[in-house]
C-alpha cells in the first residue's frame, strides 16, 4: 500500500510504501476492545473511598430502649440507613490495572493502524518545517493535508517547533514516536506521521 508524501504545503513530494505487517493486517475488533479498555483503566487512580458504620464518629449509645417506644429497634445512629451513618458497600481504594501483554498490546495497534490504512486516513508528511512556533501555521498546515476531524500527530521529541505549534489546536493530538498506542489512534480520524517517523516492522526488529 502506497500513501503520497506531502509537504505541509499539502503539495506530494512522493511517496511511500507502508509496512504490510503494520498496516495491512486483518483489525482484529475484541483485540482491540480489551486492549484500550485494559488501558483506560490504568489510568483510573482508585483512591476513592467512604468509611463504613465501624469507621464514622458517634453512635456509641443506643438511640432509645429496646421496647416500649413503639419504633422500630435501632442499635446505633451510624447505621447505614441512618441520616449521617456509614456507608454501606461504599469504595475502597484499589488498584483498576489489567494485566495485557505485550504481544497483545502490539497487535492492538497494529489492528488500529491497519483499520486507518483501510480508511486511506494515514497520512505522511515530509517534515513539519516550521521556522519558528506558530499556531496559525499549524492550523494551515493541517488543513492543507486535507485533514477532516480530529487528527493523532505522531512527532519526534525533537521536534520542538512543531509540538509546539500544533499543541494549541483543539482537534489535534500530539504524541512522541515512542508512546504510539490504540487508544490514541481509534479516538482520532487520521493519524499523521513524518516521513522519518512512518513505523516500519523492519525498524521494531532492529531494536
Amino acid at each position: 500500500m502506497k500513501v503520497d508524501v506531502k509537504a505541509i504545503s499539502g503539495k506530494s513530494t512522493g511517496s511511500v510504501e507502508l509496512d504490510e505487517k503494520l498496516f495491512g493486517v486483518e483489525p482484529n475488533v475484541a483485540l482491540m476492545h480489551q486492549v484500550v479498555t485494559a488501558q483506560l483503566a490504568a489510568k483510573r487512580v482508585g483512591t476513592a473511598r467512604t468509611k463504613t458504620r465501624a469507621e464514622v464518629s458517634g453512635g456509641g449509645a443506643k438511640p432509645w430502649k429496646q421496647k416500649g417506644t413503639g419504633r422500630a429497634r435501632a442499635g446505633s445512629s451510624r447505621s447505614p440507613i441512618w441520616v449521617g451513618g456509614g456507608k454501606a458497600h461504599g469504595p475502597k481504594p484499589r488498584d483498576y490495572s489489567e494485566r495485557t501483554n505485550k504481544k497483545m498490546i502490539k497487535a492492538a495497534l497494529r489492528s488500529a493502524l491497519s483499520d486507518r490504512a483501510a480508511e486511506e486516513k494515514v497520512i505522511v508528511v515530509d517534515t513539519w518545517d516550521f521556522e519558528k512556533p506558530s499556531t496559525k501555521a499549524a492550523s494551515e498546515a493541517v488543513a492543507a493535508l486535507g485533514v477532516e476531524g480530529r487528527a493523532l500527530v505522531v512527532l519526534d521529541r525533537t521536534d520542538e517547533n512543531a509540538v509546539l505549534s500544533l499543541r494549541n489546536l483543539t482537534n489535534v493530538s500530539v504524541l512522541a514516536s515512542d508512546q504510539l498506542n490504540t487508544h490514541d489512534v481509534l479516538v482520532n480520524d487520521y493519524v499523521v506521521f513524518t516521513k522519518d517517523n512512518l513505523p516500519t516492522s523492519v525498524a521494531k526488529e532492529a531494536k
